[in-house]
């Protein structure tokens, strides 16, 4: 007598990198101010074994907080909500870095971005307003990502789990589970109808999901790349980027340049994407 297959469940985990800040109130560009990035990601990673995942990052952040070099190291104290409390690569200490960049790639993490140029989302708002008399909303261009990244995702399994780190002060629930709907929509459209995958989704803070912790990580990685031509965290964890969706470089395709196995992101690849954002 065959067993009954147990059911599978894909956990995805998605966080964003620099942001969407394109204007001052005057209406003035912001590009080139200190603080403002040139290019907004949105990354999703998959953990195919989420519990040994959570098991091993814990053990590796109560390790770090026993260890006496740490010792009164101010994002390792509690009440900092910093280390303490969960890994974040903007907060952690470099040798804390390292210790999580050695762990990554072991867990089996599979992971997809999708990147906008700012140069191009500015012109985007500024055709919008001049032409329709409508403001471009972060939110709309946040959702938008959020169907992209989902389109080839959401018939892998017998059932996802999506958990988004939490903008702002709203869950925002409907809103994605609409942008999750389109994205079936538009997979359906393509393939034929793949099945209506049951999709459950949240909204939490790193510290309350180990899989943030890790797209945030990611993310990180690909964002020095990207902003500061800084390759070697982004070379750490290069194999486990399953695919990169760069939506703003048009040189060959309309749709962007997709990087992955049989197109690799390199330096080289990068550097006309650089330089028409910097103008």
């Amino acid at each position: 007598m065959d067993k009954k297959k147990t059911p599978l469940t894909h956990h995805y985990f998605v966080d964003e990198a620099g942001d969407l800040n394109l204007f001052n109130k005057k209406g003035q560009v912001l590009l080139g101010k200190e603080g403002v990035s040139y290019f907004f990601m949105v990354g999703v990673a998959l953990l195919p074994n989420l519990a040994e995942a959570q098991r091993q990052l814990e053990e590796l952040r109560r390790k770090l907080l026993a260890d006496p070099y740490f010792q009164g190291v101010p994002s390792f104290q509690p009440e900092q909500k910093k280390t303490a409390l969960a890994f974040h690569a903007k907060n952690d200490l470099p040798e804390v870095r390292r210790e999580v960049f050695k762990l990554l790639p072991q867990l089996g993490v599979k992971v997809q971005v999708v990147i906008r140029s700012k140069p191009a989302l500015v012109r985007e708002a500024q055709a919008l307003f001049r032409y329709h008399r409508r403001k471009l909303k972060d939110n709309d261009i946040y959702d938008d990502m959020v169907m992209r990244l989902f389109k080839n995702l959401l018939h892998k399994a017998d059932r996802n789990e999506i958990v988004f780190a939490r903008r702002g002060t709203s869950p925002r629930y409907a809103a994605l589970q609409q942008a999750i709907e389109r994205a079936k929509q538009n997979f359906a459209a393509k393939w034929g109808n793949p099945g209506d995958t049951p999709t459950a989704i949240n909204s939490a803070f790193p510290h309350q999901q180990v899989g943030l912790q890790v797209v945030d990580y990611y993310l990180w990685a690909l964002q020095r790349f990207y902003e500061r031509r800084e390759d070697r965290y982004f070379n750490l964890l290069a194999k486990d980027f399953r695919l990169i969706m760069d939506l703003d470089d048009k040189r060959y395709k309309p749709y962007g340049s997709w990087y992955s196995d049989s197109n690799p992101l390199t330096l080289d690849k990068l550097a006309w994407s650089f330089h028409k954002a910097k103008k």
